[in-house]
């Protein structure tokens, strides 16, 4: 090798090995613990942070600059558009409230970043059909937050219960959650704090009044900002099942419920639902309740397996499998915590310990595809069927009627109703997304 390939050789596996730049979108609760669960598994460097509160921008800030390797603090931004204008970023995170996905996501894939959204994808149908057709237009990769696809002691029971067989055939699944998630209190009305940027928080949302229950963090309260306990909750119980499964898009989906007990908070999401997502021969049932006691208290949310060789409980926190006829479980399984290797993970505020290894397992994966430019475990078109099939289930509530999907025109059948409600009107000056112009 002569001197001057010797050089260019060596330039680019310099190049190569500089760390990716990363920068974060929405600095809340699970905003800073995905970005400390990258920091944890690759030499990253976070250049940029981006929130609409000044007050939780600072603090991201702090605690970023003494996380990293560099000790570097990172430039803030209190406007996503400002922040993707520099175009000097590898990676992307968007850790906002569910109605800011959409167009943040797009965003960034525009300026030639890989992207770490959170789930679900999007709050609507047409957003989700737009993020997918702009992750491959810009030939970008797209991990989505679903990282039970990424949790060690549920991969461990898909191998050896579902894949070998040991269920025998599957035609039931139970989804659940029975967490007393909803908020039941009824605030007043009042101005934004100054340090919440309230008119940029709500961007393309209908404009509500505000009050403590939208920020921080309990915006899940109102439909406007999300899909109620559907879109939180059975989305990743829905998309584990699948990924465990195989399956592809329901057939038909229908749901009924409401709010049914707790009619006095401000919360507009349902107290109880319950939602079949039709996939052939296996049926998917989705319940939640809010209220009252979970039917087994070691699996408040989960997923339960019927098979005519036996059952399989799934959680985050663990699983049992029963042999057909065995009331006692002959296999258990509890997830495996890292604390010891991690030590951060001990004292960090807020942290779901039991999730932190299937982040850090599924932020790897994210950057295993970005290396071989292939799709992640969570790829955006998993997300969007995952998402998509919930927000149908809302939908059916709503109309009152069971919808049967058609997945390749992406449009509910002989339904024109419903098909119109697959895209929010967006509050101006934000323009809805288009799958066919992004």
């Amino acid at each position: 090798m002569d001197r001057r390939s010797f050089l260019q050789t060596s330039t680019a596996l310099l190049l190569d090995s500089k760390p990716k730049r990363v920068g974060l979108i929405g600095c809340g609760w699970y905003g800073k613990c995905d970005l400390l669960r990258l920091i944890q598994v690759a030499p990253v460097e976070v250049v940029s942070l981006c929130d609409v509160d000044s007050r939780m921008l600072a603090q991201a800030a702090g605690i970023v600059a003494g996380r990293q390797a560099s000790k570097k603090q990172p430039r803030t931004f209190s406007d996503y558009r400002e922040m993707l204008r520099q175009k000097d970023l590898d990676i992307v995170l968007v850790g906002t409230p569910d109605h800011w996905h959409a167009l943040p996501m797009i965003a960034a894939v525009e300026a030639g970043a890989d992207v770490w959204v959170q789930k679900p994808i999007s709050v609507d149908v047409v957003e989700g059909q737009a993020m997918l057709a702009a992750a491959r237009k810009h030939g970008r990769v797209v991990q989505v937050g679903m990282q039970r696809r990424s949790t060690p002691h549920v991969e461990e029971a898909r191998d050896r219960y579902i894949r070998t067989g040991a269920l025998g055939k599957i035609a039931l699944v139970e989804i659940y959650c029975y967490y007393s998630m909803r908020a039941r209190n009824n605030p007043p009305d009042t101005k934004p704090p100054e340090y919440l940027d309230y008119e940029m928080w709500t961007g393309p949302a209908p404009m509500r009044p505000y009050n403590e229950l939208v920020h921080p963090g309990r915006w899940r309260a109102f439909m406007e900002y999300g899909n109620g306990i559907v879109g939180d909750m059975c989305v990743h119980m829905l998309d584990m099942v699948r990924w465990m499964m195989d399956l592809g898009w329901p057939q038909r989906v229908s749901s009924t419920g409401g709010i049914l007990i707790d009619k006095n908070s401000k919360s507009n999401i349902s107290d109880t639902q319950t939602a079949a997502f039709d996939f052939s021969d296996v049926r998917v049932v989705w319940q939640h309740r809010s209220w009252g006691d979970a039917p087994d208290p070691k699996y408040p949310w989960g997923a339960t397996f019927y098979g005519d060789k036996g059952t399989l409980r799934a959680s985050v926190f663990s699983y049992d499998f029963n042999p057909a006829g065995k009331k006692d479980a002959v296999e258990h399984r509890d997830v495996t915590y890292e604390l010891e290797q991690y030590p951060e993970d001990k004292t960090e505020a807020r942290l779901e310990k039991h999730c932190a290894p299937a982040i850090r397992k599924h932020m790897r994966d994210f950057l295993a595809a970005i290396e071989k430019r292939g799709r992640p475990v969570a790829d955006i078109e998993q997300g969007y069927i995952s998402a998509a099939s919930c927000i149908l289930a809302n939908l059916s509530m709503q109309l009152g009627r069971t919808l049967a999907w058609d997945a390749a025109k992406g449009q509910v059948i002989g339904d024109a109703e419903a098909n119109r409600l697959l895209r929010r009107p967006y509050r101006a000056p934000w323009t809805h997304p288009d799958p066919n112009r992004v």
